[in-house]
């Protein structure tokens, strides 16, 4: 089937998009030397800001070639849930009485660990919270996961490798980590349903080679790096004001709602709401909530659910024609490029799969979900909030691609070999 001009013109927009998240620098440039427009290309040097901005233009080609009641058809026919979703569990899993909660389970299972507290919490960090991810989902894990690192070792003087490293471990640990379950990972998500996989079948399948993989990553971060983290102590980064358990249950309950209502936007966006009016009504126990950046990642995932619908075309026929080695190394490869979610949905559209092309094209859309920032859907959440501690307030996609090539290859050998 010959594609459309409009499908030409997404799959041009796409491709500009792409090398749009790799060139931000450039436009900070543009910001210092031409500051007469200083806040354009600040904006536009803004990762998360990237496919919303080529979305918009795609939406108004569209308005253009086809008019409004195509343009706002296909808007309609698309689904915004997971963007909506990540904001809210942004917003609730970032609040300081989860965020203490969580670094009260880090550090009581650090104590047991006969390691320095530098060592034993950041192999915690990377191990333990990720694997939470199948439970609670990755995007609130890789929010827990950020705001951790950020405040035991990012806000401190710690060197640029161990930074990009452990930017590299979090975001393959993160997209595999969450395979545990049938919930929890956006795709596995996508087919769990259609190929009748439940958490049995996940955990048998995937998830304790996942869960292998994951700790065989954050040792090796942690043995690496092992001096410089042993020189990081704990110095109390408590609150002036202790958080009464009460007020941390209530968060609690309010984290547990929006993952069970993950998949209904109505609910999930009404207990955000009741949720930012118990923080009000309780301020002095709170941190102000990452509003700003739970609304750019949404924003960035939404313009990748744009843009992507229009990819279909010429993805779904090349996944088609591989077989299951092609795939699995296929899927790890167009990860990077795409979403593994929207890879995993494009794979299960197509009729008569055998189990074996099912668990080839999952393994490797999770597999490569750390290699850039779009390809997995929390690695923006990550991205959003410790981008601040590298130097000029961005993280060079190569130095991602790098860090994460190691740990990519450990995820890699479980999935294959095991």
């Amino acid at each position: 089937m010959n594609p459309t001009s409009i499908e030409i013109v997404g799959a041009i927009l796409f491709g500009i998009a792409l090398v749009h998240t790799f060139s931000t620098r450039f436009f900070e440039r543009l910001a210092h030397t031409r500051p007469a427009h200083a806040g354009i290309w600040h904006y536009l040097g803004e990762v998360e800001v990237v496919f919303g901005f080529w979305a918009m233009i795609l939406v108004i080609v569209m308005l253009i070639i086809e008019g409004k009641d195509a343009a706002t058809t296909y808007l309609n026919g698309q689904s915004f849930t997971e963007p909506m979703f990540v904001f809210a569990i942004m917003v609730v899993a970032g609040s300081r009485p989860i965020l203490q909660f969580a670094m009260l389970c880090v550090r009581t299972i650090a104590q047991r660990i006969p390691w320095s507290d530098g060592k034993a919490f950041y192999f915690v960090t990377l191990s333990f919270v990720p694997l939470l991810g199948s439970l609670i989902t990755e995007p609130a894990a890789m929010t827990l996961a950020g705001l951790i690192l950020l405040q035991r070792y990012y806000s401190r003087e710690i060197s640029t490798r161990l930074k990009y490293a452990t930017l590299g471990v979090l975001f393959v640990n993160i997209s595999i980590g969450g395979t545990m379950t049938s919930f929890a990972a956006p795709p596995v998500l996508m087919v769990a349903g259609k190929w009748g996989w439940d958490s049995t079948f996940m955990l048998t399948t995937f998830g304790w080679k996942a869960a292998l993989a994951v700790l065989v990553n954050a040792l090796a971060a942690t043995l690496l790096f092992q001096r410089e983290l042993s020189k990081i102590k704990n110095e109390g980064n408590a609150p002036h004001v202790e958080v009464p358990l009460l007020v941390v249950l209530v968060h609690l309950v309010f984290l547990i709602g929006v993952v069970v209502f993950a998949h209904h936007p109505v609910v999930f966006m009404g207990l955000l709401l009741f949720f930012i009016g118990f923080t009000h009504a309780y301020e002095r126990y709170q941190d102000p909530l990452i509003l700003r950046e739970g609304l750019m990642v949404g924003f960035f995932l939404a313009g990748l659910v744009v843009l992507g619908g229009y990819q279909k075309w010429w993805l779904q026929p090349l996944l088609a024609d591989m077989d299951n080695t092609t795939l699995y190394f296929g899927a790890t490869l167009l990860t990077a490029f795409t979403d593994n979610a929207a890879l995993t949905y494009l794979g299960s559209l197509l009729e008569g799969t055998s189990a074996e092309f099912r668990y080839a094209l999952v393994a490797g859309a999770v597999t490569g979900g750390g290699l850039t920032v779009i390809a997995n859907a929390p690695n923006p959440a990550g991205f959003s909030i410790l981008k601040g501690s590298f130097k000029d307030g961005a993280i060079h996609p190569l130095g991602l691609l790098a860090a994460a090539l190691p740990p990519t290859f450990v995820a890699i050998l479980a999935f294959q070999l095991l």
